[in-house]
């Protein structure tokens, strides 16, 4: 099976209920047990909306990239889970390489 690259756009200040969304997000990819999720703020950035997300001196609206690596069909099911939670700007799906690093020991045992 083919290792994927999935991305979430999101920004800090998107809530899901009580929890913002890239936290929940993060708490339902380890709930989905996929093999781990990096969430990264930007300096800056915009979508459609052409609303600039950035740190301002006393609230924090940064742009949030989640990535998730693991195996297509987990990934798209786990897209298939948040159709639901709002404040997600936009999610993309790449094929990637794993080369090395402990998760790849995760994912070939997934794909087995």
């Amino acid at each position: 099976m083919e290792t994927k690259l999935l991305r979430i756009y999101t920004d800090e200040s998107a809530y899901f209920g009580d929890r913002k969304v890239f936290q929940e997000i993060a708490v339902r990819a380890k709930d989905a047990r996929l093999a781990g999720v990096t969430i990264l703020e930007a300096l800056i950035g915009f979508g459609k909306s052409a609303h600039i997300h950035q740190r301002h001196v006393f609230e924090s609206d940064r742009a949030v990239v989640i990535e998730i690596v693991d195996l297509d069909p987990s990934l798209r099911a786990f897209v298939e889970s948040l159709s639901e939670m709002s404040g997600i700007g936009l999610m993309t799906l790449e094929a990637v390489e794993v080369l090395g690093g402990k998760a790849r020991v995760t994912i070939a045992q997934a794909d087995s």
